[in-house]
């Protein structure tokens, strides 16, 4: 079953600004809250679908992403898409939404609208790498392991309460105005909405109870990505304080330098270089590929310049629309120093009316007298 599309459903054209963005989704948000639609399957649903869509939209490199690649650019666990989002990482995104004051206390018994039943999990901080691949991996898609050097929670910390907010995560204040008296929410400035703080930490951590380790992860990344890409892959970065929700891996891809290609887009070129007898009599080559070598026939005559297909043997698309081609440019290879009898056999091809620039010479005549010359 193909996935909706982001737009449509939150009901904005392709055009709309974040703050269209932004308006739609809290007004979606409100309809399909878990609080306001106890045990209606369809309408977690339409509210995790919703979430998703937001979170693709409202990120500037994700949304030029999905915008250029559709839903098959946003799998593979990269950049939200995957249909992987989870309550956790739905409730985060409140505070951006609601002004860090949830839905106003009407839902989730007080907690503010950040999390059903109490406050809110802090998020991790997103890590961000550059990971270098050659071509070969880039066509395949290929498994990394990686280090990271990461924030993690330990179990030997303790929590208590936090004393500002009382538990909730939030703080509340009440001013005065010429229409009566104005009740506002924020995140509690002491636990950043987590509702808890550090009562006892293990030695070395931090002022969050958390410890810096170097861990391996292993990723997946796609074929068909590209130089300078970025991609997200949700749950791999930071942990978050307070048992909270983990951060993001963003993954920068770095191209390598290849020995015999050179990209654009999905095409790959390879300068070949033919003798001046193999282009005039014709011969038969290996050309290097990504995957081994292949035979290509170089027809007699062959001039400088010209561009030879081989179909497929590029490199893929992130989104699965093909696979690209391998585009062979000849090229004459003109010797620098010849020896005495060298030199002589090219005089005597000079004086020749045939090395003239005539469109009609008798070809065959041509290399008949070609190859007598060179046998």
């Amino acid at each position: 079953m193909s996935k909706r599309d982001f737009y449509e459903i939150l009901g904005v054209s392709k055009s709309a600004s974040k703050e269209e963005i932004k308006k739609a989704y809290r007004k979606l948000a409100i309809k399909y809250h878990p609080d306001k639609n106890p045990d209606d399957k369809q309408a977690e649903e339409s509210f995790k679908e919703a979430a998703e869509a937001y979170e693709i939209l409202s990120d500037p490199n994700k949304r030029a992403r999905y915008d250029q690649f559709g839903h098959q650019g946003m799998g593979g666990g990269f950049g939200g898409g995957g249909g992987g989002m989870n309550m956790d990482d739905i409730f985060s995104q409140f505070g951006d939404i609601f002004g860090g004051g949830g839905f106003g206390g009407g839902f989730g018994g007080g907690g503010g609208g950040f999390r059903s039943g109490g406050s809110r999990r802090v998020k991790g901080s997103n890590l961000r790498i550059k990971v270098k691949l050659t071509l070969e991996e880039i066509a395949s898609g290929v498994s990394k392991k990686i280090k990271l050097n990461k924030l993690t929670n330990s179990t030997e910390t303790k929590y208590s309460t936090c004393n500002t907010c009382g538990g909730t995560g939030q703080v509340t204040r009440v001013t005065n105005t010429i229409l009566g008296q104005m009740q506002t929410a924020s995140t509690c400035p002491t636990c950043n909405g987590g509702g808890k703080s550090v009562s006892s930490r293990v030695k070395g951590s931090d002022q969050n109870g958390q410890l810096r380790k170097e861990v391996v992860e292993t990723i997946e990344i796609p074929g068909g990505v590209e130089d300078g890409m970025q991609l997200s892959v949700r749950g791999k970065g930071n942990e978050g304080p307070f048992d909270g929700v983990p951060g993001d891996l963003i993954i920068v891809i770095e191209e390598a330098k290849h020995d015999n290609f050179h990209r654009e887009g999905q095409s790959l070129y390879y300068d070949l270089y033919l003798n001046f007898a193999d282009a005039v009599l014709g011969t038969q080559v290996d050309i290097p590929t990504l995957e081994g070598k292949a035979k290509i026939k170089i027809a007699p005559g062959t001039q400088a310049g010209k561009l030879l297909r081989l179909k497929g043997k590029g490199l893929p698309s992130i989104n699965a629309y093909g696979t690209g081609d391998l585009l062979v440019t000849v090229n004459i290879w003109t010797p620098k120093e010849l020896s005495k009898e060298e030199k002589t056999m090219m005089e005597k091809l000079k004086t020749s009316s045939n090395f003239l620039p005539n469109p009609e010479e008798n070809e065959n005549n041509f290399f008949s007298r070609m190859k007598d010359f060179f046998n």
